[in-house]
């Protein structure tokens, strides 16, 4: 997953784009980029590390110009070390265009081959964004043919593209002297919106980046469609695929993004509230409410469910646990042994939130069970009854291959089990989870345009009908490795939305 920003305005945008990106810092902590435009120019600077962290002041007055895009990385496949891979990514012609990405290319593989055999393109990376970027140069280039570029051209060039790409992919790009596109796959697996501001254009992952940044949220892209900002803020628009249909990924709604978002129309806020509200049904299928002296959310992103079962069950919303939210590098000497943080590095009890309790923790989804595990030990050390533990989310059951730093099959403590195993390993006294239906339904009815979700992670079904066996273990085989020198990248690891 990745946070991407695009403005076109009528005055530099530098500040403008950072802000933006520090919004949207939940969606990728690996590294950020910024790429400005002045006259026919590009100004980058891009590196490993948090926004507050790659750009100095320094780098801010080194980024001129109106116009300009931003990304914020958390990588799903290719090199994680590699600065190289930080976005934008840049190619000179046709007419020198950079771009930022959110999403996962399924064909990236085949699509690199063509490039090198077909369309005598080089990629330099692992990543399948310089790969997008190759494809949408190729389809500029075979569309003008020399002549000057209109908006047409570039609609009929993402038509094209649309035809070659699968998989996920938000896109914006910036196109030297001519202005700022931005398209999104057929199916809008990954999200994009615009906002408008006086003499200001901003195109965005989530609508946090338009509020934060004193912009008024405009509308979605829709799913196919492209948006092309020329230089002077007139927006032109375009469906570009041939059998658009809205299919957001549920995960975003689920823990991906911020809760203060609104996205495809739907709140997130008020979706982790419904998630509540149909878990609440299930808890009492299972532990009656009057075997449960308090409800506990594992932060952050489950405190709207958490909150809302509680009410909904008449019982005392409790906070039982601290995030240290400066936990730091795990750094290892010579001779000494790899140790990976605990969770205990990343959490505290409050001991009297527990002691003698029968507690029901809350978290949004499960996903390894490792840190489950330890967060239910950590409440029986500190002195609870029983612990139960309930999930927002449905088990998660299969690899997702839309952008998201899902593991594989047998890294998911919900694969191949049922949650009586998943309760035996984890080690609570009551597992209860979220059923697929039920969650579709919670969300979905937010918004009664949406006829479906990118649901993979729970029900298996990939929504771009083209996913086999096969291309999930090369899509597993290309996932980012993790490096044993570094700690724990869980969940709990990251950076809170909500901080």
């Amino acid at each position: 997953m990745c946070g991407i920003v695009g403005v076109v305005s009528n005055a530099p945008v530098n500040q403008l784009i950072y802000d933006a990106l520090l919004l949207l810092q939940h969606r990728g902590q690996d590294a950020a980029g910024i790429v400005t435009q002045q006259e026919r120019k590009f100004f980058m600077h891009k590196a490993k590390g948090m926004v507050r962290d790659v750009f100095r002041t320094r780098n801010m007055r080194s980024l001129p110009g109106n116009c300009g895009l931003g990304q914020v990385r958390y990588p799903t496949a290719g090199n994680a070390f590699s600065e190289e891979e930080a976005q934008p990514f840049y190619v000179n012609a046709p007419f020198g265009i950079v771009l930022v990405h959110n999403g996962n290319l399924t064909n990236a593989h085949a699509l690199k081959a063509e490039l090198f055999s077909t369309d005598h393109r080089h990629i330099n990376t692992e990543s399948d964004s310089e790969v997008l970027l190759n494809v949408l140069a190729h389809e500029i280039g075979e569309t003008t043919r020399g002549l000057p570029l209109t908006p047409h051209d570039v609609f009929e060039a993402v038509r094209k593209v649309h035809r070659r790409l699968r998989g996920s992919y938000a896109v914006i790009a910036l196109i030297a002297g001519h202005g700022v596109l931005a398209f999104r796959d057929p199916f809008g697996i990954r999200p994009l919106c615009m906002g408008v501001a006086d003499g200001t254009v901003m195109l965005a992952s989530e609508s946090v980046a338009m509020e934060g940044t004193n912009h008024k949220f405009d509308r979605n892209i829709q799913p196919g469609e492209a948006v092309f900002i020329d230089l002077q803020g007139q927006v032109h628009a375009q469906q570009c695929a041939d059998h658009p249909v809205l299919n957001p990924c549920i995960f975003e709604f689920v823990y991906l993004a911020r809760p203060d978002s609104v996205m495809d129309n739907i709140s997130v806020y008020q979706a982790r509230l419904n998630l509540g509200e149909t878990l609440a049904k299930r808890v009492i299928s299972t532990v009656p409410p009057s075997e449960i002296d308090v409800v506990i959310p594992i932060p952050e992103s489950s405190r709207p469910s958490a909150a809302q079962l509680a009410q909904l069950l008449g019982l005392p919303y409790r906070e039982g646990f601290v995030k240290n939210r400066y936990v730091g590098r795990t750094f290892i000497m010579p001779g000494q042994s790899v140790r990976k943080k605990s969770v205990r590095q990343k959490l505290n009890v409050i001991a009297s939130e527990f002691k003698g309790r029968n507690v029901l923790l809350v978290d949004d989804s499960i996903v390894r069970g490792t840190t489950s595990k330890e967060i239910v030990q950590m409440a029986r050390d500190a002195g609870a009854n029983k612990v139960y533990m309930a999930s927002a989310a449905p088990p998660v059951r299969y690899p997702n291959v839309y952008g998201i730093d899902m593991p594989t099959s047998g890294e998911l403590v919900a694969h191949d089990r049922t949650v009586e195993q998943i309760r035996q390993i984890i080690g609570c006294d009551a597992l209860i989870y979220q059923d697929v239906d039920g969650m579709k339904k919670a969300i979905g009815s937010l918004n009664a345009n949406i006829k479906g979700f990118d649901a993979s992670c729970f029900d298996g079904v990939y929504v771009t009908g083209d996913i086999t066996l096969d291309d999930i273990e090369r899509l597993n085989a290309n996932r980012v490795d993790g490096d044993d020198t570094l700690e724990d990248n869980s969940r709990l690891a990251l950076p809170n939305h909500e901080d």
